[in-house]
């Protein structure tokens, strides 16, 4: 199937332009700064409609986390639907459904027509699906309609303001809402839930008030262990000599970092696992035949609200176990039940259940919980990123034609894309895998042992930052070597 469809389509989707010349850093940044600004704008303003007094469930903040979103503001949806189209055009170009040539230009700009088409008609679906489930909880039945058009008009804004940032920014909209989301998460859980957490245990007194204060700070370390690691693993590369072919004597070095799809398998497993809890929270009511297989993948119950309410909550079934769902060790107004010790306590004693359509309910451990969340991650993490490497060009196969068309070559070597790629063989898929499982273990560390931020959260900005710093580090010395643009491009 080709893609000549999206050529009518395309005419009238709208676009924001490229720049007619390249942009400086000084632009980019001025460019980021307004985008930035805009969001952070929408993310502070509340739906009109909206109940507030029951935002506060963990799930609502996870996905609120790893969407780049704030559920009752105007970007509840955030960038969910872009994530989830680009899945759903991975999924049906990797079964060969539609034949994609990336490198060329006509090609290209089929496909990111498409894609920004499905993000919106996802986004126009979704914002249904989250009034109509609850998780955005709206005053009365009257202003359902309102409502959804509110945040339909909030997450098709964020599409463009991602395409703006694309095309002005010093990167993608995708990482640079993640990062402001997650930061903002992190200053603030510090402020408003460590740190009262804190102060209580001291002013509670006792021979164990000063060990519960540092236990308080548990979240913040495991968040800064997370960092630090993350950071470690990023330096680590392997690093093969290369040579140019036209004038002897000039080498290089191609890096091959262990997290060489850097972050972006998370992204996508995480994406997944919590679009699956909004989806099926959608079909938790379905009765007929297909009511007994919607239980057996989630079952949800409904819940009283602090507004007198009431709403569905995850509580058990398949979607639930591979689902990042856990209470916080602090915090009760997020789902915490009062630190580490009766945290630890919860994850060893607590059950679920799981309705087997043809043996009724079962109770499943909470440890299971946490081994089929964390192997499952693991698992997604893995098939995500060996089908990004060859989706975005950066298998064996696509990086030695690129060498060589740049005219570099292996020394030792004979100048064949063929060698090259034996050689890169030997390397790039090992580190993808090994990569993917490194960053799936640790956003489970950190989502399990409740660091603030979540654990997806903190190991993707800190990814973005790490590539934002190395992205500004190669602007600025293009900037100040032009020559250096031509060689590289």
């Amino acid at each position: 199937m080709a893609l000549e469809f999206m050529d009518g389509i395309s005419k009238i989707l709208p676009s924001i332009k490229p720049p007619t010349s390249p942009l400086s850093l000084r632009e980019k940044i001025f460019w980021t700064g307004i985008v930035i600004g805009v969001y952070f704008t929408l993310y502070s303003t509340y739906v009109i409609g909206v109940n507030q007094q029951t935002l506060q469930q963990p799930i609502i903040q996870l996905i609120s986390i790893v969407f780049a979103g704030r559920i009752g503001s105007l970007i509840t949806v955030g960038i969910g639907p872009i994530v989830l189209s680009s899945i759903i055009l991975q999924l049906v170009s990797g079964s060969g459904f539609i034949h994609l040539d990336l490198q060329d230009t006509v090609t290209r700009s089929r496909y990111q027509a498409l894609q920004k088409l499905f993000a919106i008609s996802i986004a126009l679906v979704e914002s249904v699906i989250y009034v109509a489930t609850g998780f955005v909880p709206i005053a009365n039945a009257s202003v359902f309609g309102i409502v959804v058009l509110q945040l339909a008009i909030g997450a098709i804004t964020v599409i463009f303001l991602d395409e703006i940032m694309t095309k002005y920014g010093v990167t993608s909209g995708i990482n640079m809402f993640i990062a402001a989301g997650v930061s903002y998460a992190m200053v603030a859980g510090t402020w408003s839930i460590i740190i009262p957490s804190a102060i209580q245990a001291v002013q509670s007194g006792g021979a164990a008030a000063l060990s519960n204060a540092v236990l308080a700070f548990g979240p913040l370390i495991a968040a800064i262990i997370v960092f630090l690691v993350s950071i470690y693993v990023y330096e680590t590369k392997v690093e093969l000599p290369l040579a140019f072919e036209q004038l002897r004597g000039v080498g290089g070095r191609l890096p091959i970092p262990l997290l060489y799809v850097s972050v972006l398998p998370v992204i996508l497993a995480s994406s997944l696992e919590l679009s699956l809890t909004v989806w099926f929270r959608f079909l938790a009511n379905v009765g007929g035949s297909f009511a007994n297989v919607a239980k057996f993948l989630a079952l949800y119950q409904p819940v009283g609200t602090s507004g007198g309410g009431t709403t569905q909550v995850l509580s058990g079934g398949v979607v639930y176990l591979i689902s990042p769902q856990f209470p916080q060790p602090y915090s009760a107004a997020y789902g915490g039940i009062g630190g580490y010790g009766p945290y630890f306590n919860h994850l060893i004693t607590a059950t679920s259940q799981l309705f087997l359509p043809w043996g009724g309910y079962v109770f499943v451990p909470e440890w299971v919980h946490v081994i089929v969340y964390t192997v499952v991650l693991i698992i997604l993490c893995v098939i995500f990123g060996k089908f990004w490497i060859e989706m975005a060009g950066m298998g064996p196969k696509n990086l030695a034609e690129q060498l060589g068309d740049m005219g570099w070559q292996i020394p030792g070597f004979r100048r064949d894309p063929r060698i090259v790629e034996n050689v890169l063989n030997k390397y790039i898929p090992t580190v993808t895998v090994l990569g993917s499982i490194i960053v799936g273990l640790l956003a489970a560390f950190a989502t399990l042992t409740g660091a603030v931020g979540s654990g997806m959260g903190i190991l993707l900005t800190v990814g973005i930052i790490y590539m934002l710093y190395q992205q500004l580090e190669q602007e600025r010395l293009f900037e100040t070597y032009p020559v250096l643009e031509k060689i590289v491009k």
